[in-house]
């Protein structure tokens, strides 16, 4: 079956950079190095966005050198079927095994509703992109282990540990859901890393509070004294004694003197 639209093979060839329609969802996309690559807009049967509004999303067909409009179109409509039955085309529509970012772009998506933030929901695929995708975000997902996993955690491990051990959970995630679809078998590498204990212990950095100066401290309880928030006792309690015994305190715990307080404390609420 042929399939006509907008585009035709010499303006393939010949466009400038951007991204130029077919019709019924197909676009020709020209980066500003000439490479050419073919992709489809669909909305998912199911899907929406954290708005509730219909989620389109993009599908790469292939690059334009390899792909002919022809069959771009005929994929493209084979998405565009598989989209209206509520089938996810990156999933349903090849035999081959997805790689490792087209299943994390997947589940960013698929999780979009659930972020706390569009900021979190962000941060969560800019840690893969940033550490992960250079090393392994083209690989089959199936292809991915142990050594591929410590080569995105490795480098970044000791200078920027919060980032390697967030890292280290998202690709985690990612790999998991890959199981859960059957596009991988066997325990999760990210596992079999900790439970091995190959990376270094990293002991966290001491960040000390900022202090007052203690020559300022008696005028500074003194105008607490003269303040009725339970704000103002809280803080007077806390000049007397540690944080942790004042911040899981109820209101009836304290007198308004503080320095009553402090001759028994043992009932200190429970650290995580």
């Amino acid at each position: 079956m042929t399939l006509s639209g907008k585009l035709t093979k010499k303006l393939v060839e010949n466009l400038g950079a951007g991204r130029h329609g077919d019709g019924n969802g197909l676009y020709l996309v020209v980066d500003p190095s000439g490479a050419r690559r073919w992709i489809v807009r669909v909305v998912v049967k199911g899907q929406k966005n954290k708005k509730g509004a219909p989620l389109r999303t993009d599908f790469g067909l292939g690059g334009a050198d390899i792909v002919t409009i022809n069959q771009a179109r005929e994929r493209a409509l084979e998405y565009r079927r598989m989209a209206k039955q509520g089938l996810n085309p990156r999933f349903n529509a090849r035999q081959e095994v997805p790689t490792f970012e087209e299943v994390a772009q997947q589940v960013h998506i698929d999780r979009m509703p659930t972020w706390k933030n569009a900021k979190h929901g962000q941060q969560w695929i800019n840690t893969l992109r940033d550490y992960a995708f250079p090393k392994i975000g083209r690989m089959p997902i199936d292809s991915v282990d142990q050594p591929e996993v410590m080569m995105c955690l490795a480098p970044i491990w000791t200078e920027k540990h919060e980032t390697a051990k967030r890292l280290a959970q998202r690709i985690k995630t990612v790999l998991d859901v890959a199981r859960s679809k059957g596009f991988r078998s066997g325990e999760n590498p990210v596992t079999a890393i900790k439970d091995a204990g190959v990376l270094p212990k990293v002991k966290a950095k001491v960040k000390h509070h900022k202090a007052m100066l203690w020559k300022d401290v008696p005028a500074f309880y003194a105008d607490l004294k003269t303040r009725p928030a339970m704000a103002a006792k809280a803080l007077m309690f806390t000049c007397v004694t540690r944080s942790i015994d004042q911040s899981g305190r109820e209101t009836h715990q304290f007198s308004g003197h503080p320095h009553r307080s402090t001759q028994k404390v043992t009932d200190r609420p429970k650290r995580w």
